[in-house]
């Protein structure tokens, strides 16, 4: 499984990748597409759209089931990924480089309860015992 070390995690199995200008990159994880399937929907938080972190905030669905997508850390909306709204799909390509939206974090606080790649895949290991 593909789980890049460079990135934090959530249990909710969403992806961060915290950017260089302060802003963070949000997306699900290879396990998450992989447990959905095909996807064919997706419906992402409009722009300027305050979170809290933990709040649903999207939606992917797939061919099997729909999913809420859980902002890992608060924030404002700063972008969204809106060719994923004609193109779904491309989250079963390469769910790494197809993020949902970028946020600009309203506290760094909320980045010490995100995991890193090991501690990810110790959720991983665990709900599948």
């Amino acid at each position: 499984m593909n789980i890049p070390t460079h990135l934090k995690y959530t249990k909710s199995h969403e992806w961060i990748r915290l950017e260089e200008d302060g802003t963070a990159t949000i997306g699900i994880t290879h396990h998450a597409q992989d447990l959905l399937g095909d996807m064919v929907f997706v419906e992402i938080p409009q722009v300027g759209r305050q979170l809290k972190q933990g709040e649903e905030c999207a939606v992917v669905e797939s061919v099997k089931a729909a999913a809420d997508v859980y902002a890992p850390i608060s924030g404002e909306v700063i972008a969204t990924n809106s060719e994923l709204e004609s193109a779904p799909e491309k989250i079963n390509q390469d769910t790494y480089l197809a993020w949902l939206y970028k946020l600009k974090p309203s506290t760094t606080d909320d980045l010490s309860k995100l995991l890193d790649a090991t501690e990810y895949q110790k959720v991983l290991e665990n709900e599948t015992h």
